[in-house]
């Protein structure tokens, strides 16, 4: 269990950071959005927490594009892990809005440094002949990072409040990161001359802007029911208290989705897949806007935790390929693109809901976007050839 350089160890240590990283400091906002919406947050401030935690999130995504070093990717690493634990530590003791609003900007780009950086060390440090499927198993820790948080932070709410859950989690995290920063470490310093790639905007063809422009509504269609989606599910008629159960479908359906989604874009081809899972998620985003059925809105749950993840998987291992060896620039523009979708669509869905008192004018506009997403994908069909 502690052999650095074995590779269920690895693996093992990155899905774990990715349940503090992601889970704890991202996720379990959404888990316990619910309760302190009751007697703490309004729909509001809720809304402006999760976009600055995504512009958190953002400005780490981009710095850590242009992070080439390996030894450097490890320290920002680890300070990514240990503000992960500081800012959940921080909901958990303090209901100080203005430190609340500082702790979710710091939480996103830890977030980022995570994810981002953690999935660069996991792929350098494992011993796959086939890298991609393994880097499929990491990515699972997304949906295990909602699963997990979601299903602690209700056990822990049957006896105590949200703040008491933060602080459960807190805990959690605190002592996972000793094993993921051992393990996730090198037992010397590597010398690796890092690539250098001549800055291009050839590779920006009509094409590439169409799927960028995809991959922005990607974003919006993420974030809505990332951060409201157990609240749209209590709000309908019939349905309080079941926002809690709609959220573990999404983190269910999630652990599998970037694995299924991969091998179909390996055995049809990368963009069709896509349009696919766009279709799927426009489907789920609209379902709670016309029926309360619990079925039903649980399968918005599974429609909604089986795609986003698909699509950061499918875009990112799309986009590596058509960069061929020049990803930096264009990894940057779709992160970026990706990203201003994160942070802008919580502030019309606030404003939204402040004007009409529910969730519904959210979701249509977010279902349009998303929509959009398929007709700039089907408009790169036609103007470029497409590549698996």
């Amino acid at each position: 269990m502690f052999d650095r350089n074995k590779n269920f160890n690895i693996l093992l240590a990155g899905i774990l950071s990715i349940v503090v990283g992601v889970g704890v400091a991202r996720f379990a906002f959404t888990t316990l959005l619910p309760p302190m919406l009751e007697d703490f947050l309004s729909v509001t401030n809720a809304g402006l927490f999760a976009s600055v935690n995504y512009a958190g999130y953002l400005s780490g995504a981009v710095f850590s594009i242009f992070m080439k070093d390996i030894n450097v990717k490890v320290r920002f690493f680890r300070i990514g892990m240990i503000l992960s634990v500081l800012t959940t530590l921080v909901l958990a003791t303090t209901t100080n809005e203005i430190l609340w609003f500082i702790s979710r900007i710091i939480a996103g780009f830890g977030s980022a440094m995570v994810l981002i950086v953690g999935g660069a060390i996991v792929m350098v440090k494992i011993n796959y002949e086939d890298k991609t499927k393994a880097m499929g198993i990491h990515f699972t820790g997304i949906g295990i990072a909602i699963t997990s948080t979601e299903l602690i932070s209700q056990y822990v709410l049957k006896s105590s409040t949200w703040s008491g859950a933060w602080m459960v989690l807190s805990v959690l995290a605190f002592i996972l990161s000793f094993y993921v920063i051992y393990i996730l470490s090198f037992d010397k310093e590597l010398k690796k001359e890092a690539p250098k790639h001549k800055v291009s905007k050839s590779m920006f063809t009509p094409y590439v802007i169409f799927l960028i422009l995809a991959y922005f509504t990607a974003g919006v269609g993420f974030v809505v029911q990332a951060t409201f989606f157990p609240d749209i599910i209590n709000s309908l008629d019939g349905l309080e208290g079941s926002g809690s159960l709609g959220w573990l479908i999404v983190g269910i359906a999630g652990i599998p989705s970037a694995i299924f989604w991969m091998w179909l874009a390996h055995k049809y081809n990368s963009v069709d897949i896509i349009i696919v899972t766009f279709v799927l998620q426009v489907i789920g985003i609209l379902i709670p806007t016309f029926t309360n059925d619990i079925y039903m809105n649980l399968l918005s749950g599974a429609l909604y935790g089986s795609t986003f993840i698909a699509h950061v998987a499918l875009f990112m291992h799309y986009g590596g390929t058509l960069a061929g060896g020049n990803p930096v620039m264009f990894m940057g523009a779709m992160t970026a693109a990706y990203g201003i979708g994160q942070v802008g669509a919580p502030l019309y869905s606030v404003a939204l809901f402040e004007m009409y008192g529910n969730y519904n004018a959210s979701l249509y506009v977010t279902a349009f976007i998303v929509s959009l997403g398929i007709v700039f994908l089907l408009s790169a069909k036609r103007v470029g050839k497409i590549k698996n």
